[in-house]
């Protein structure tokens, strides 16, 4: 058993974390990719649609991979067809573009209004959430998806809607999760000294920016996750075993 005592907020992480990584590599992203030509054609007009294009296209003009770089034929054009070639080769790299993750929220939403997504949450998340929000700690969540995308996937659980237990969001629009400064913007937005505040992440490398902010940290050490190693960080399997008290 892990108790911590002394929190005003619990800081959590999704991916690995909260929910299985195979959800969002083998479900949520190939559907994202699989809709998105039809999706960017249909809101075409959508000025949020837009807007998000344009964002992509400034970011290609400014992305200095040889690969991107070379997808950029003489023909080039900022259009649709464009577009979706760049974003492919975001997703096939596995880069983090914040408008990408706008998209892929977008589309998500539609995959979950229609019941075809379904979050499946591990199956201790949703009582030990229920346990620390009734203990009066504050729930908030830091994920690098979009936090329209990080809300849809509470709103549509296995476990129902537990959406409502968190009371902030914060994705990659804040800073990347590897730097210590994001970790410090988020202390004052909370209004919260980094000691009254835990963070629980399935990467070394964000523990590590965390805890240089002074956050308590925690390595989720789930069954799946690509690293396994908690390293030099206390690693929780289940949140049965994990007491978490507020000041």
């Amino acid at each position: 058993m892990i108790t911590i005592k002394g929190l005003q907020h619990v800081l959590l992480d999704i991916e690995g974390t909260t929910c299985p990584v195979s959800f969002v590599s083998d479900v949520l992203f190939p559907y994202a990719h699989q809709q998105m030509p039809l999706f960017l054609t249909d809101q075409a007009e959508n000025p949020i649609i837009q807007e998000i294009l344009i964002q992509v296209f400034d970011a290609w003009d400014h992305d200095t991979d040889p690969e991107a770089l070379s997808l950029r034929q003489k023909s080039f054009k900022k259009n649709t067809e464009y577009a979706i070639k760049y974003l492919s080769w975001l997703i096939e790299k596995d880069r983090k573009l914040t408008p990408l993750k706008e998209l892929q929220g977008l589309i998500w939403r539609q995959g979950y209004e229609k019941n075809i997504l379904k979050a499946p949450l591990y199956a201790d998340v949703p009582e030990a959430l229920k346990r620390w929000h009734s203990a009066g700690l504050k729930l908030s969540v830091y994920s690098s998806g979009s936090i329209n995308a990080q809300k849809l996937l509470y709103q549509h659980s296995t476990y129902g809607d537990i959406s409502n237990l968190f009371c902030q969001w914060f994705d990659t629009n804040i800073g990347s999760k590897q730097i210590e400064q994001s970790y410090a913007k988020i202390s004052a937005t909370l209004n919260a000294n980094p000691e009254k505040i835990i963070f629980i992440s399935d990467r070394k490398s964000e523990l590590k920016a965390a805890s240089e902010a002074g956050f308590n940290v925690l390595f989720s050490q789930r069954e799946g996750n690509p690293e396994t190693d908690n390293g030099d960080f206390v690693g929780i399997k289940d949140y049965a075993e994990l007491s978490l008290f507020p000041a």
